[in-house]
């Protein structure tokens, strides 16, 4: 195992930051991109690897990459459109950790022939899938790094469903990096709970101010979750303050029970919460046991797709509970804690579990079902 795959390796989601100065589907991004400024800057904010545009249709070149290889010591991916043995060897002259191989481009004996330059040269490989034969053809010539893109590179269209579905078939004992319209934690999320073990993210760094500051911002957690919302309003208002999640309750008995799972912007993961059987058109279900003489029992499991993808460590309901955090820090994986919290102590709640994600609900409210707007904005503000 080479530097590159050993750094997406890491645990949690990890982040491969691009530079390139324009792209084919959305024009010039950043004329002036620095690569040696970006990539330093790209390494302090966490970046697991840079990506480097070489070609000279995203505004690339070599010498790029050399100059990110100056001044940043984290794994280095050339990205361009590979396909002879001199392309990699300049790569890996240049300074490269990884090259790109695009599917699309290269049949099997061509893949075949480019993994083994690139064994010989010490140059470690992102393969690229664009479907399910792509992918299929990835796993089947062995490569440890397979890049699922949401990208249509013919039409440019961005097709999410599909490559989450992808990213879910990808075998497990590979490095599956989501890449392409990746635009905010949640989308992030989405890829990782799919399976994905890193993103990658060119576009939205290079149109953000601070590329840097974006980057940290997308992989940073806890996610955050505003639940028992049954007004678009107030749905509208999370999405504002920048929640990551919106929670619909489903179930018959409670005094949140929403109208159904309301619309909810792409950047944004929508979250059914059910008692006793997984229900509702969501991204994700948030599912608690029955109990007798209670809306729900105390904790519940995240599911997607009906695989279970993170433990919620809750309160009983309309009950303290003083083992809460303690219980939580106790669990292995992906832990999102709710109950009780609220503006005024999410963050030591945070800092004492270092939670995947938290969830408040009757805190921000004036009535069940009717969020404070204010109360709202602050608990966001302070989780994030």
């Amino acid at each position: 195992m080479g530097p590159f795959e050993d750094a997406l390796r890491r645990p949690g989601l990890t982040a491969i930051a691009e530079v390139k100065r324009r792209s084919p589907s959305a024009g010039d991004l950043r004329l002036d991109a620095n690569p040696a400024v970006l990539a330093a800057a790209y390494e302090r904010a966490g970046a697991a690897a840079a990506s480097i545009l070489v070609d000279e249709r995203f505004g690339g070149t070599w010498d790029d990459l050399r100059a990110a290889r100056a001044t940043a010591s984290l794994p280095l991916l050339a990205k361009g459109f590979f396909g002879t043995e001199e392309d990699l060897r300049t790569a890996c002259e240049a300074g490269a950790d990884a090259a790109l191989l695009l599917l699309r481009d290269l049949d099997d004996p061509t893949a075949r022939r480019l993994l083994d330059v690139a064994t010989a040269l010490g140059l470690e490989t992102l393969v690229e899938a664009h479907d399910a034969e792509e992918l299929e053809r990835a796993v089947a010539l062995g490569a440890p790094v397979i890049g699922v893109n949401a990208r249509d590179l013919a039409t440019f269209d961005i097709d999410r469903v599909a490559q989450l579905r992808l990213v879910a078939g990808a075998p497990r004992d590979r490095v599956v990096v989501a890449e392409s319209g990746i635009e905010s934690r949640a989308q992030g999320a989405a890829a990782e709970l799919a399976g994905a073990d890193a993103i990658l993210v060119g576009s939205t760094l290079m149109r953000a101010a601070d590329p840097a500051a974006k980057l940290a911002e997308l992989v940073s957690r806890p996610l955050v979750k505003v639940c028992g919302l049954t007004r678009e309003e107030d749905v509208g208002v999370a999405v504002e303050a920048g929640a990551d999640m919106a929670g619909f309750v489903l179930a018959d008995a409670s005094p949140r029970r929403a109208p159904g799972i309301l619309p909810v912007p792409a950047t944004m993961l929508s979250v059914a919460v059910v008692v006793g059987e997984a229900e509702g058109d969501a991204d994700l279900v948030q599912l608690y046991p029955p109990e007798e003489g209670k809306v729900r029992g105390r904790d519940a499991v995240l599911l997607r797709d009906g695989e279970e993808v993170a433990r919620v460590v809750d309160r009983p309901w309309q009950e303290d509970d003083p083992s809460h955090l303690e219980r939580a820090r106790k669990v292995d994986g992906r832990v999102m804690l709710a109950g009780g919290l609220g503006p005024e102590n999410v963050r030591s709640a945070i800092a004492a579990v270092h939670p995947w994600a938290v969830d408040a609900s009757s805190s921000l409210e004036v009535s069940p079902g009717i969020k404070d707007h204010d109360r709202v904005r602050a608990y966001v503000e302070a989780a994030r």
